[in-house]
């Protein structure tokens, strides 16, 4: 009689199987990781996939018009800035498949430099989002025409979630009602950044004169001796 090995295989969950078929449709090495994180007892968890930069496009081409996925709606996307890797910007995208009620969630890296293909032309609604990812952390997407700053003002100069610009900024606004303008102005700080103690002001004051008798009236009162009915109980 063969030996057969009885060890109960585990059944990979709804999330699991999807990410091991996006991998094995997706071009050789386009994938670098595909796995379901934030898993709990209550909740399925998410499922991420990591992409190679350059094939962003082909996967995403995919991952709408494969009937297996039918990601029709890409419902956002962001930037996440790590500034001590040498790729310290992380491009990602949350798509909604309305036909199999899943999500995926789909990130790549790239530097300060080297842009992310655009996926406006797959998913219009894109063209808003790479716009402020620009805006905020500077990421280029190759193929988008209308890379304008959507958050910041007019002129603004960096991008603000890189955080390499002072805290006060470089201009201030004003309205000029001489000049009937809006005026841009470096930044002038009418006074010092200032230490607080955290404690309220009416317990700071302890030293105004004429404030005497408020202090007194903090004090607890004396305490009563017993009642005449307490003395016969006592005795």
């Amino acid at each position: 009689m063969a030996d057969t090995d009885s060890t109960p295989t585990t059944p990979l969950s709804p999330l699991a199987a999807l990410g091991q078929a996006i991998t094995a449709a997706a071009p050789q090495g386009a994938v670098l990781d595909a796995r379901v994180t934030r898993r709990a007892e209550t909740a399925p968890g998410e499922l991420v996939v990591r992409l190679r930069r350059e094939a962003v496009l082909p996967v995403m081409l995919m991952l709408r018009d494969d009937p297996r996925f039918s990601f029709e709606q890409c419902m956002d996307i962001c930037g996440v800035d790590w500034p001590d890797r040498a790729e310290r910007f992380e491009v990602v995208w949350n798509l909604l498949s309305l036909r199999h009620n899943q999500r995926v969630r789909v990130i790549t890296g790239t530097d300060e430099n080297t842009p992310v293909a655009s996926v406006s032309a797959i998913w219009p609604t894109a063209t808003w989002f790479e716009r402020e990812a620009w805006d905020m952390y500077g990421i280029l997407f190759a193929g988008q025409t209308d890379l304008r700053r959507l958050l910041t003002d007019y002129g603004f100069e960096g991008h603000p979630l890189r955080k390499d610009f002072p805290l006060t900024g470089h201009v201030e606004v004003r309205y000029d009602s001489e000049r009937r303008e809006v005026v841009y102005e470096p930044v002038k700080l009418t006074q010092e950044f200032r230490r607080f103690d955290f404690l309220s002001p009416w317990e700071g004051m302890t030293t105004l004169p004429g404030d005497e008798k408020v202090h007194l009236n903090r004090l607890p009162p004396p305490e009563e001796g017993p009642s005449g009915e307490q003395k016969e109980a006592q005795k």
